[in-house]
């Protein structure tokens, strides 16, 4: 859009930048961005998945730039991210690799290698703790210290490393049907603009990086009353993923020649849909469908909310919106629709205008009208 700039627009503009430093150092203290990224984990992982950028120390530092606005940080981030050059890619991870560190089902009470709680705050009570108004860090060095070494005494023998997955037991025993293999190459929606309808790996990437809070608002809408969903999960899993790339110097594939360049936490979560399907004979039988989610650092809420919109847009059910890919897709991400809100802030000085007097010809004609009105009447 092109708009006339208001005398001394310029000046002001400066001017309201220096007004938002003020406000960010008016009472003398500086945030520290290592402090925000360890003890602000979950706003790290929020914003690291919604920009669909992995790196920690940045997400602290848009953070704190952002002034804790976690839209304003994913918008500093994908910004960031859109200047970066694409050297590499990936080989494709496998999810049986993660290291776990919380895995839990709520379909199960016994599954293979047991239910693993982790750090979460479903199993705390939600009340202020006010002593941490006087935390320091010499007492948190000192928690840690205690902790590392009641965990060192106890025997533990599980193996984190390659935790079975619950569904590939239902799927052994036929309860779920077995997912048709896709070798095909995966859509890249950073780099083409979305087309409807979508591929699945467009629909994924687009849920993974959308707006925790819209994904969990049309998540709600599709449980509460949209298809009335009531899924269970299969199992949810957070852990670290290893990444590799394969050899730069050669265009072979061998799995040998790859190399690791680092891991990444991701939350993944597998939910079951029980369908019931009609036989020839009238007998009802049931199903389970399967919904998926995956998201960068913990961030629970998100992945389940995702896997019930990934099953609403595979079955697609004209009747509800969560289950239209376009409602969906074209309403969850932070940065559209962020910015498609703030822009309203912006100068509409010609379009309103223009308005104000098609409003003004027309209330005049009105005038106009009921006068000629009156004067036919005396």
């Amino acid at each position: 859009m092109g708009y006339v700039a208001v005398k001394g627009g310029t000046l002001a503009i400066e001017e309201s930048g220096k007004r938002l430093k003020y406000e960010r150092l008016k009472k003398g203290l500086v945030l520290d961005c290592p402090r925000i990224e360890n003890g602000m984990r979950c706003l790290i992982d929020q914003v690291m998945s919604e920009s669909s950028l992995y790196n920690e120390t940045l997400a602290a530092l848009a953070v704190k730039q952002a002034e804790g606005s976690p839209e304003e940080a994913v918008f500093l981030m994908r910004a960031y991210r859109s200047t970066l050059p694409r050297k590499h890619y990936s080989r494709t991870v496998e999810s049986e690799e993660m290291l776990v560190e919380r895995r839990i089902s709520a379909s199960f009470k016994d599954i293979p290698g047991g239910q693993i709680l982790g750090a979460a705050n479903d199993y705390t009570h939600r009340l202020i703790d006010f002593n941490l108004s006087e935390e320091t860090d010499e007492a948190a060095a000192g928690w840690v210290k205690a902790y590392a070494a009641a965990r060192g005494n106890l025997d533990d023998k599980t193996d984190l490393t390659r935790l079975p997955k619950v569904l590939d037991y239902l799927r052994a025993e036929g309860l779920i049907p077995l997912s048709a293999q896709d070798e095909s190459e995966p859509d890249d929606v950073t780099k083409e603009s979305l087309q409807f309808p979508t591929s699945r790996s467009q629909r994924l990437q687009i849920l993974t990086r959308g707006q925790t809070g819209a994904l969990t608002s049309l998540g709600y809408a599709a449980q509460r009353s949209y298809g009335a969903l009531h899924p269970t999960v299969g199992e949810l899993r957070i852990g670290n993923l290893p990444i590799y790339v394969g050899n730069p110097l050669t265009e072979q594939h061998d799995e040998e020649d790859a190399y690791y360049i680092g891991q990444i936490k991701v939350t993944e979560v597998e939910t079951l849909f029980p369908e019931d399907l009609q036989k020839i004979n009238g007998q009802k039988e049931i199903e389970f469908g399967i919904g998926y989610g995956i998201c960068y650092g913990q961030n629970e809420t998100k992945a389940i909310a995702m896997s019930i919109l990934d099953h609403c847009l595979e079955t697609a059910n004209p009747e509800f919106p969560t289950h239209d890919e376009e409602f969906v897709l074209l309403h969850i991400d932070a940065v559209e629709s962020t910015g498609f809100i703030s822009h309203l802030k912006l100068p509409h000085y010609v379009t309103f205008q223009s308005k104000l007097d098609s409003v003004r010809k027309l209330k005049k004609a009105e005038a106009l009208k009921n006068l000629t009105l009156e004067a036919h009447e005396e």
